[in-house]
This record gives structure tokens, sequence and C-alpha cells, in this order.
């Protein structure tokens, strides 16, 4: 419309908030929530300066700094250990929210031939692409707004108002970084799958290169921002700059591109179908393809980095007496083998993510009425579910293979006494029944409510939780225990317990065959 660029965007964003407010709501309460429930444990863990000290010698090893970033550990505060412990898996939590809404909001409405629809109407070109940036501008704002002023209204010691401000402020601003990257990954690929990809890999690629050098964005830019120690707003203003140019970058290219169209074509496909294609796993295959040859060079990647360390930790651990004293609990294994399970844990949720978006592909192909063109053929339900099930079961054993096959890789440079593969390889595949536990709740989902899927990320997170933080909160063992990754022997520092892993594996059956029982006599959604 002349003389109206930006015409409709208040209605859409007020329509796009009504649409999703409880999608936000959940992703508010999650996030906000896991961020104020920390201090007071904190507190109450460790209410001495000693205490806090003796935490703070835990963190000085390579591997934590690469897992959390850097932190003012000479004057380990409560809010200094908050800010250095917190500060970047939040960011992390608040990254993906901004991804997945971002991608929801317009490529995917592309996709859906909703935006065409919206586009009838007495709108701008570019009103719907603005209208999700402002309503995400929105949301990222009161996130730093309220967890903030959250952050202050505990009232505890060295956590001030300057100091809660800039750490809410920090992670509203990474949350505006993503929405930029996002909109502008959604131009460049003509599938919101591929923006999603594309995105996800620019954020693991952010965290990834944080661990080398602190002047990537915005990661590397968040370490420096140190809430309640430096209360350095530089680094804010820098993403705030940074995602303003990506802004106007993303609506400059929807400008230059067609309806549907991307500046990232999808190669031409063959003019006949391959035999794979004949049954539906290869269809199935040919649609994830990329995506998993994608997660596996970033676990691989992400294996790398992580056993880049191992050398470090193994050196940092002889010359400190204090930490050797504190960590050692088995006369028979090293020091850095102590810190083996932790990582492989790490690496086996993240495994974990393209293992679940496998299964959860088939949900997606039923609510765009895919899934009714094959089932018209001489294709099952049952064949249909089995397929998806079976290569998400394949991603999740590649995806554990891959991190371990780039630890072992860098642990063989950096170490002077590197694991042997198989040991590695054993670390990170003894976690495998409960990634299949974890894709069997979602097939059961799927057989039951298919809306419901969604449910299995807020466990997964839980299990990451209780992993994360049961050591620093002293969580009891029955929180652990209700996740599948609690059941998971600490190889190679523990006996492989074969009756855990055996009866994670009778569960997951259990649930597989009760979760395709349902789907083959549920209706199609359609």
């Amino acid at each position: 419309m002349k003389g109206a660029p930006f015409a409709g965007v208040l209605r859409l964003s007020r329509f796009i908030i009504r649409q999703d407010r409880m999608r936000y709501l959940w992703w508010l309460v999650g996030i906000i929530a896991m961020t104020l429930v920390v201090p007071p444990a904190f507190n109450e863990l460790y209410p001495t300066e000693q205490d806090r000290n003796i935490m703070a010698e835990t963190m000085k090893n390579p591997a934590m700094e690469a897992m959390v970033g850097p932190g003012d550990l000479a004057n380990y505060t409560l809010g200094a250990m908050v800010s250095h412990q917190m500060l970047l898996m939040t960011a992390i939590a608040v990254a993906i929210m901004n991804i997945l809404l971002m991608v929801r909001h317009t490529r995917a409405e592309e996709e859906d031939g909703q935006a065409e629809l919206l586009r009838s109407l007495p709108i701008a070109r570019h009103s719907q692409l603005m209208a999700s940036m402002l309503t995400l501008f929105v949301v990222n704002l009161l996130i730093a707004l309220l967890i903030g002023v959250g952050l202050y209204s505990l009232s505890l010691d060295s956590m001030g108002l300057s100091g809660s401000l800039i750490y809410g402020a920090s992670l509203g601003a990474v949350g505006l970084f993503f929405v930029s990257v996002t909109a502008v990954c959604s131009q460049l690929s003509e599938s919101s799958r591929g923006a999603v990809g594309l995105s996800f890999t620019v954020m693991i690629g952010c965290y990834v290169l944080r661990s080398v050098t602190e002047w990537i964005p915005p990661f590397g830019w968040l370490t420096q921002v140190q809430p309640y120690s430096d209360d350095n707003w530089v680094p804010i203003g820098g993403l705030l700059v940074a995602s303003l140019v990506l802004c106007v970058l993303a609506v400059v290219l929807q400008g230059k591109r067609d309806m549907g169209s991307g500046f990232l074509p999808s190669r031409s496909g063959r003019a006949h179908a391959s035999i794979g294609l004949r049954h539906p796993i290869g269809l199935a295959w040919r649609l994830q393809r990329t995506a998993f040859i994608s997660w596996a060079i970033g676990m691989l990647v992400l294996g790398l980095s992580y056993g880049s360390v191992l050398g470090d930790l193994d050196s940092f651990f002889q010359d400190n007496d204090l930490l050797a004293s504190m960590i050692v609990a088995d006369e028979n294994s090293s020091l850095t083998a102590q810190f083996l399970p932790m990582l492989m844990a790490v690496l086996a949720f993240i495994s974990t993510i393209p293992a679940l978006l496998a299964i959860h592909r088939v949900v997606g192909e039923e609510r765009k009425s895919r899934v009714d063109h094959l089932l018209g053929r001489a294709v099952s339900r049952k064949k249909l579910l089995v397929s998806y099930l079976v290569l998400a079961l394949f991603t999740g054993f590649v995806m554990l293979s891959s991190s371990a096959l780039g630890l072992w890789l860098a642990g063989t440079t950096s170490m002077e006494d590197p694991f042997p593969f198989i040991t590695v390889w054993q670390a990170s595949i003894v976690h495998f029944p409960a990634v299949v536990v974890m894709i069997a709740i979602s097939t059961c989902l799927i057989g039951i409510a298919e809306k419901a899927t969604g449910f299995v990320w807020l466990y997964l997170f839980y299990g990451f939780l209780t992993l994360y933080l049961g050591g620093l909160f002293q969580f009891p063992e029955w929180m652990e225990k209700l996740s599948p990754f609690g059941f998971v022997s600490k190889l190679p520092i523990e006996d492989m317990n074969w009756l855990r892993a055996g009866g994670l594996i009778a569960v997951a059956i259990v649930w597989i065959v009760f979760g395709i029982n349902r789907y083959t006599n549920r209706d199609i959604e359609g």
C-alpha cells in the first residue's frame, strides 16, 4: 500500500498474541521460574563466603569454562555465582524460544498458505514480518523486566537493582538478537524446517565459538556483561545495534523475494523417484536427510569443542590440590575420567533433540494433511509410524556416536594419556536406553493426543535441570529418578548396570507398543 509501508502491523500483532497467548505464557513462566528459583537455593547451599570460594575453585577448570563461560571467580558473591552458572544457560533457553516462535509466525505461516491469505487483506508487504518482530520484542521486554525486578525483589545480598536489571536486560538482548537472526534465516530458506535448521546452526556455532573467543556475538558478548560485578552495559548495547541491523536486513531481503521462495532454494529433485521412496521409511529419510546431516556435523563439532579442553583439565587437576580433594571419589579413576560422565550426559541431552524432532515429524505431516496421500495407498498407519520411529532411534544412536567421536578425536590431541575410543563411545552410548524412553514417550503421546507432544520438551528440560543443577542444589535422588537419564550408569567410573538399562528398554517397548496401537485406532487430523 502506497504511503503506508507498515499498515496493519498493530492489528496483526494483536492477532498473533491472541492466537499464541498460551504458548507465550508457558515460555515466560518457565524461563522466569527457572531464573528465580536458583538464587534462594544457592543462598541456602552456599551461605558463607568460604562455601562460595570452594565452589569457585571447582569452576576454574577449563571444562566448566567451556560450558558456562568465564566469571568473576576472585569475588564470587552470591550474585556473581548466579550470573556465572545460570546466565549463559538461560540465554540458550531464551534463544530457542525466539527461534521457534519467529519461524512459526513467519516462514511456517507462509509455507502453510496463511501468509498469502493475510496478504489479501489491506496490509502492507512487510506487515506480517514487522508484526512478528514487534510481538517478540514485547515478549523479550517482558522477560527482561520481570526477571530484573524479580531478582531484585528476592532481597538477597550482592544482588542489587543495577545488577538485577542488567541480568534481565542481557537475556532480553540475546532474545532480540535471535529474533533478528531467525528473521533473516526465514528469508534465506524456503521452508520452515530449513529456517529452524539455519537458526539453530547459528546458535550452536555461536556457542561453540564462544569457548574459543569472547568476541563472537551474542554469547561471547554476553559473558562480558558480568552482572553483579562489572555490570557492563556495552555488550548489551552492541547486541541491540546488531539486532536492529539484522532486522533491517530481513525486511530488505523480504522485499526482494517472491512469496513462498527463498534465497537458498531447494535443489531440483530427480525426474524419477529412487527405489528407496517406495517405502515410508525411505520417504521419512528423504524429508529429514538434510537436518540429520546438519545435526550429526553439529554434534561432532560440539564433541570436538568439549574434547579440546580435556588436556588442560588433566593438568589443572594436577595443580589444584583443593579441587582434587573435593572431586576424587574413586581411587581407581583419574580426575579427568570423573568429568567424562558429566560431559557425555550434556551431549546426550542435546543428542535427544534431533531424535525427538525425527519422530515428531509425523505429527507435522499429519497436521498439514500430507499423510492422507500415503494412507490412501497400500500403506498402513502402523507401517507409517514405525518408519518414523526407526528413523528416530537411528538418529539418536548416530548423534550419540558422533559426539563421542568428536570428543575422542579432540582428546587424542589434547591429552597426554587419551581415553581409548571404546571408553568414550561406551560413556556416550550408555545413554541410548534413556533416549529410547524419550522417543517412546513421544510415540505414546502421538497415539493418544498428538497436540500434547510438546510436553516431551518440558520433560526433557526437567531431566537436564536435575542433571545440571542436581549436584549444586543437592536434589534428592528420587527427583533424578523421575527422568530416564537418572538411571544411566556413569561410565567409566561406574560398572555397567545392565538391569537398569534393560528396564529402560522394557518400559520403552511397552510405551511404543501402546502408542502404535492407539495411533492405528484414532482419527487422523485433517
